[in-house]
């Protein structure tokens, strides 16, 4: 069976702490594999952005320089000179001034283009990435066994599908081009630098890996502090949802105060750790930039010294401070990647990870066809317990022959195994011991999907989905017409109510059908079992929770659903089974007895022993 993984075994979280483990971004290139073109069409044009990006300081420094006399024009902005200088009547400074502010306007447009380029080509595909990995992650969800997701929370689930998979997108779309991008900006950048004046660029050097690691160390405590105000604030938000989901429930038990305080300490403690990240922020943000202009400063104060003694054109000094700020910004990126990498690791494994999980229900490699389906189920010797609830047996050796076409209740009291006993039908678990049948076919050789397009379930709690009532009832079989939707709505007795909306069929139920009675959902969902046409069917307490008037007509629409196929019905209520072909009566997991009603009171035993307190409670 399914188990929660241990916290144990999870590796660090975004905080940065903990081994970085690249096994999981590796399997993710399997995904961006099929976008290689685009990725390296981004590529490209990163670097040639990236170039560009230390072309500009360089430029700007000619600008100046020719401006003031200072300095010759560079080879780069000499061939502009030379090219566009004629344009502009002949040579001289305010000629070559023109041309090199055409090459300045030039090299933007051409960063404009390669920035187009990269931000596009990698939206695509990060984009295509993400809708990859949802659509295969969300599939095998849907084939996995119904023990998965009674080890699973609904919100982990969903968080996988949404949050994890975001932060993967973020990792495809920036940090592989970024690192690139931002290498280039580095290593170019201290070569020009270097260039320009490698006294000046040592100055530099020395200076600024104090103000990245500074910045390291506050971006590290700050990260810490954010994941925890983040795991409050969902822990928080998860309260307010299971109060606003169940808010019949908390009304009516007056737990309104409750929930309130609840929710109010879960943000409380979420605000302590808001202040403690505003306050590190707070010293962080003057911090580095202090810390930063001070390095400016000293950059200024030195190359000022180199300015006035002439071993530096005042042009250059300007070149060196852009590229200064280019070389510092490229490695404070390459600080945040780390935590980048890890927030993407650790979300690529926990998606991989349910990727990778397998259903207790495995679909035989080569299925037994079943043919023309007569409807007989057998239960041979079958125990079966669940994983997870310790060693006792939910169903302890249980043999059973429903006869096609029969009618079979089974009852018993709360726990008896009864609801986990029709559960193996449709195969959401297999037995541990023994075998059921259908029409003499182990289900276990049966394909999956093929077995449960002959069982229909009509549950107590019916579910439907936040569609119209025709889209509901059609759930049943998707390529019904309009006229068989509405026949199956009529004899479920829900045609009736359903005319009643303005907008009939095409009605909207509301999430979970929250708009319609307990009476019209399950009607409902009868007649979506009614389209369905199975030839096993069950029905799990479906009267149960109906008021007298809504029981009676449901009964009717459950009347003719069980005409010509075989039955299980799970009844509390004894009086709605006393015509049943066979009772089966289940007590801790075994069949204890069976017959008709009358047979059974005239045995005694559990079944009367049930029926006779039903009746005195009827009567009392």
């Amino acid at each position: 069976m399914f188990r929660r993984p241990s916290p144990r075994s999870t590796p660090a979280g975004p905080d940065g702490a903990g081994r970085l483990d690249l096994a999981p971004l590796r399997r993710l290139t399997t995904y961006a594999r099929r976008y290689t073109w685009r990725l390296v069409l981004a590529l490209v044009a990163a670097s040639t952005g990236s170039l560009l990006f230390l072309v500009f300081p360089v430029v700007v420094g000619d600008l100046f320089n020719n401006a003031f006399g200072a300095a010759a024009p560079r080879a780069l902005t000499g061939w502009a000179t030379d090219l566009f200088g004629g344009a502009f009547g002949g040579s001289g400074a305010p000629a070559d001034l023109n041309a090199i502010a055409i090459l300045l306007v030039l090299v933007l447009l051409l960063n404009a283009v390669a920035t187009y380029v990269r931000v596009y080509q990698l939206g695509y595909a990060g984009e295509a990435v993400v809708a990859d990995l949802r659509r295969d992650l969300f599939g095998h969800l849907l084939g996995l066994s119904v023990g998965f997701f009674e080890t699973r929370r609904s919100g982990e689930i969903t968080s996988r599908l949404t949050s994890d998979i975001a932060t993967i997108q973020s990792a495809v779309s920036t940090i592989v081009v970024q690192l690139t991008s931002q290498a280039v900006s580095l290593v170019g950048g201290v070569v020009v630098l270097f260039i320009i004046n490698p006294r000046l660029t040592l100055v530099m050097l020395a200076v600024l890996p104090a103000v990245i690691v500074a910045a390291a160390i506050f971006g590290r405590r700050l990260r810490k502090i954010s994941t925890a105000f983040q795991d409050e604030l969902a822990a928080a938000n998860g309260r307010a949802e299971e109060a606003i989901a169940g808010i019949r429930v908390v009304q009516s038990f007056t737990a309104e105060a409750a929930e309130a305080a609840h929710y109010g300490g879960a943000i409380g403690a979420a605000f302590k750790s808001a202040v403690r990240r505003a306050r590190v922020r707070a010293l962080f943000v003057p911090s580095v930039f202090s810390a930063f202009l001070f390095g400016i400063g000293l950059v200024l104060w030195f190359g000022g010294r180199l300015a006035l003694s002439g071993e530096l054109p005042p042009g250059d000094l300007i070149t060196f401070l852009l590229l200064t700020v280019t070389v510092a910004g490229s490695i404070g990126a390459f600080t945040g990647f780390y935590a980048q990498l890890q927030e993407a690791a650790g979300a690529s494994r926990r998606v991989f990870e349910m990727l990778d999980a397998r259903s207790d229900v495995v679909a035989p490699e080569h299925p037994v066809e079943l043919g023309s389906v007569r409807g007989e189920v057998a239960f041979e010797g079958v125990r079966f317990r669940y994983g997870d609830r310790g060693e006792a047996w939910v169903l302890d050796g249980i043999d059973l022959v429903a006869r096609p076409g029969e009618v079979v209740a089974l009852v018993g009291p709360s726990g008896a195994g009864k609801s986990t006993l029709v559960t193996l039908l449709p195969r959401f678990f297999d037995p541990n011991e023994g075998r059921i049948t259908l029409d003499g076919i182990d289900l276990r050789d049966l394909e999956p999907h093929e077995l449960r397009g002959h069982v229909g379930v009509v549950p107590q709690e019916t579910l439907l989905f936040s569609g119209t009532i025709a889209e509901n009832v059609r759930y049943g079989r998707p390529d019904a017409s309009d006229d068989e939707v509405v026949a199956a709505a009529v004899a479920a007795n829900a045609d009736a109510f359903v005319r009643e909306f303005p907008d009939g069929y095409e009605t909207l139920v509301g999430e979970r059908g929250v708009k319609l009675s307990g009476g019209q959902r399950q009607r409902i969902a009868i007649a979506r079992a009614l389209l369905k046409d199975p030839r096993i069917l069950v029905l799990d307490e479906a009267t149960s929770s109906l008021d007298s008037e809504s029981e009676a007509l449901v009964q009717g629409a459950l009347d003719r659903l069980m005409e010509g196929r075989t039955t299980f019905v799970i009844a509390h209520r004894l009086s709605t089974i006393v015509d049943a072909d066979r009772i089966v009566v289940v007590d801790a997991g075994r069949v204890v007895q069976t017959g008709r009603h009358t047979d059974l009171l005239a045995k005694g035993g559990l079944y009367r022993a049930l029926y006779e307190t039903q009746f005195r409670e009827a009567n009392a």
